[in-house]
């Protein structure tokens, strides 16, 4: 169970030093991207194997990017 939360983590961090247009995102994919690699860990955890790391996944990136739109439209408001 450690190595392959090992693996996943490390993944994770290939996936986002990779990014080289983070800081062209907004808040709603950086939410996206934050929350899908999340929700793939902590599905896989709970639920070993693709189907939990799959709908994990999934549910992270939704649940981030909802929350990523909102702090944009909060932070538009503002201006």
């Amino acid at each position: 169970m450690k190595t392959k939360i090992k693996i996943l983590v490390s993944c994770l961090a290939v996936m986002l030093s990779g990014c080289s247009t983070w800081d062209k995102l907004d808040r709603t994919e950086r939410g996206a991207v934050i929350g899908g690699g999340t929700g793939a860990v902590v599905g896989n955890i709970f639920s070993p194997g693709v189907g939990g790391t799959v709908i994990g996944g999934a549910l992270g990136a939704a649940g981030g990017g909802v929350i990523g739109h909102e702090t944009d439209d909060r932070k538009k408001k503002r201006r």
